[in-house]
């Protein structure tokens, strides 16, 4: 069993930012650039691939990931985490002792103390409700699991999708469970993301919940206002300083309904 890190990052002429991000185990880069870039292949200890892209949008940048990956075991990464020395052998060791669950999640804390995130204690089956507080970056995978089931990122959804400028972890996490596969979370820490600059969040404004509001509705179409409702009550601490309860709701429910009008335009 071995282990690939999926990297979606921008921009990039070599890979040389990876020794930042710590990587001792099969890596492979998506970069989104509209400058020419040889894609390049590397084989060392580790087998390092380059991929290049003229294209934009996160979820398509993870979509390529997915069609081109080869480990056993895949983890989604970005580009601001520093992985532990030994993350790579904690989460092989982790799937061959959770055979049983298709997907991992791990712990991985950031240094900014403004989005300070907490974690259980103790390990979790991760269903609807708790999926909804996974990170991305915290997803290992059995990449065989998730291209047997056919399953995707939703390019309309993500950062440079030019549509729902997030929510496409939620979403592609709903989709496995939806198809039967099992989510755990372990409270082990395999490295620490700087979040020093969001692509997406620009305070908790009227877009924001108008694509929560999309967001949900393409979750779950049964449950989506019931999603919406929990954010706005979870949730009101964050933003209750920006925009008032009535207010969150009122918008996501037009970007439900919104969302539900593209979808039957189509």
């Amino acid at each position: 069993m071995n282990l690939e890190v999926l990297v979606s990052t921008m921009n990039r002429s070599d890979a040389a930012f990876a020794n930042k991000m710590n990587i001792n185990s099969d890596l492979l880069i998506i970069n989104q650039s509209t400058k020419h870039c040889d894609n390049f292949e590397e084989n060392n200890r580790f087998n390092i691939r380059m991929l290049s892209y003229s294209e934009k949008g996160l979820s398509k940048s993870r979509n390529r990931a997915l069609e081109n990956a080869k480990g056993d075991i895949c983890l989604i990464a970005d580009d601001d985490v520093s992985y532990n020395n030994d993350y790579s052998d904690k989460i092989i060791k982790a799937h061959e002792d959770y055979k049983d669950y298709d997907i991992i999640v791990f712990s991985v804390p950031t240094s900014n103390i403004s989005r300070k995130k907490s974690y259980y204690s103790k390990k979790k089956k991760m269903g609807y409700l708790r999926s909804l507080k996974i990170a991305s970056f915290e997803i290992s995978f059995k990449r065989k699991s998730i291209i047997d089931n056919n399953i995707y990122f939703n390019e309309k959804f993500g950062a440079g999708s030019g549509q729902y400028s997030m929510g496409e972890e939620n979403i592609f996490l709903y989709q496995c469970l939806k198809k039967g596969l099992k989510i755990l979370y372990l409270p082990i820490e395999i490295g620490i993301v700087t979040h020093e600059e969001s692509t997406w969040f620009n305070g908790f404004n009227e877009k924001l919940f108008w694509d929560k509001g999309a967001i949900y509705y393409e979750m779950s179409r049964y449950f989506s206002i019931p999603l919406i409702l929990q954010f706005a009550f979870r949730k009101y601490r964050l933003y209750i300083n920006e925009i008032s309860i009535r207010k969150a709701i009122k918008y996501m429910l037009k970007g439900r309904a919104k969302y539900i009008n593209e979808l039957k335009d189509k």
